[in-house]
């Protein structure tokens, strides 16, 4: 796979950037910049080479259709501040305004393309649609940088079909985002620690699968937990479950014992009687929760329980948090966890979405942690050991 190193001099070139700048927004303001701060060394390195650097990228699920509420004009005002100088904002992808913004770059200047998903042959699963916008995307430059790591998981046209029509390299996030999962896979430092948590197992299903040959311990938490806490045979009140996949986990747990994995579920609970910051809780033991309760998050003594599982630690990975922490009441188990981590003497990694945002919203920093991935969906799919289509593509050597 080249790196940006490889590319030659760049002076007079137009560069496409593929980015990952799909950053949370209240309104127009952005509540986490930590995926456009992640981008911000490979523009950096090719602006400064003198390449005319093309910046695309996507926001939301706008599904092909031009919605206001998705544009990329925020970002575009945020990544100029960053970088100490402005960034030249097309209002359309491939367009007219794309083009003139492209032809009125100087050496050394930085654009913003308006979001890919704007266009339904971004994400068309049709080859020619994908293909053919592939096309316009590709005569907007020279040559073509992947640096959007959260979106190499998938065959999109901007990810995947146009590094085949430029010459291309492998960004510095994508490079440095790599090298981590390498270390989590190949020979990690013992003890290995993979905690899971977040909404759904069905989503964590292939990484469970594939970790029960590699980790020595995996911590369950989140609104996953209580389809473990079922296969266990507990009742979980109006808990979030997945009935259809408790004896899936019941497979798993027999095959983490006999592979010796230990897999560590809770033992306590806080409960509510309402999804709401304003409802009745308790904490009751995990085989204890009462009809017409549901779990938000891991009761004190789960929370003690984790962090001494997680702090022996060599290596961890950590996906999804353990409650409901936009609400305060239900933070404190995804809080404990993340102070666990701040306190490992080896590898310690958040893997992305949700879990970035929760440990930069309870005020841990980013260099309390070993690094704090972009992609949680890239992320989990590489620990899956299934083929990226971005990273394929990148690593053809054209």
């Amino acid at each position: 796979m080249k790196t940006i190193d490889d590319l030659g001099d760049l002076r007079g070139k137009r560069v496409l950037v593929r980015a990952d700048l799909n950053v949370p927004l209240d309104g127009e303001a952005i509540t986490d910049d930590g995926r456009i701060r992640a981008s911000l060394p490979t523009i950096r390195a090719l602006a400064d080479r003198g390449a005319r650097v093309v910046v695309c990228a996507h926001l939301g699920r706008p599904k092909g259709e031009v919605k206001p509420e998705f544009s990329l004009a925020p970002v575009a005002r945020r990544l100029g501040e960053l970088l100490g100088k402005p960034v030249a904002f097309a209002t359309d992808v491939v367009g007219e305004s794309a083009q003139a913004t492209v032809a009125g770059l100087a050496d050394g200047d930085v654009a913003l393309l308006e979001n890919l998903r704007f266009e339904p042959g971004e994400t068309s699963k049709d080859d020619a649609e994908r293909g053919a916008f592939a096309e316009k995307l590709a005569k907007l430059a020279d040559v073509y940088v992947g640096d959007g790591f959260g979106a190499v998981h998938r065959k999109h046209a901007s990810v995947y079909d146009v590094p085949k029509r430029l010459p291309h390299a492998a960004g510095q996030l994508v490079l440095a985002e790599l090298e981590v999962l390498r270390r989590l896979t190949e020979q990690p430092q013992r003890p290995y620690v993979v905690v899971l948590g977040g909404a759904k197992v069905s989503d964590k299903l292939g990484v469970i699968e594939n970790l029960l040959g590699l980790a020595d311990r995996i911590i369950i938490g989140g609104g996953m937990g209580y389809t473990f806490l079922k296969a266990h045979g507990y009742e979980v009140g109006k808990s979030l479950l997945e009935a259809d996949q408790v004896d899936t986990v019941r497979g798993y747990l027999a095959e983490a014992q006999k592979r010796g994995v230990e897999i560590v579920n809770a033992i306590d609970i806080v409960v509510a009687d309402d999804f709401s910051p304003e409802a009745n809780t308790q904490v009751v033991a995990a085989n204890a929760i009462p009809a017409g309760w549901q779990g938000l998050d891991i009761g004190p003594e789960t929370r003690k329980l984790y962090a001494d599982k997680i702090v022996d630690a060599k290596t961890v990975f950590w996906n999804g948090p353990m409650g409901v922490f936009e609400m305060a009441p239900f933070a404190e188990g995804t809080r404990a966890v993340a102070e666990a981590l701040t306190k490992v003497d080896g590898l310690t990694v958040v893997g992305g979405g949700d879990s970035a945002a929760a440990v930069r919203q309870l005020g841990f920093t980013d260099e309390q942690f070993g690094h704090i991935s972009t992609g949680g969906g890239a992320s989990l799919e590489y620990l899956e050991g299934k083929v990226l289509p971005g990273i394929e593509a990148l690593a053809d050597s054209a």
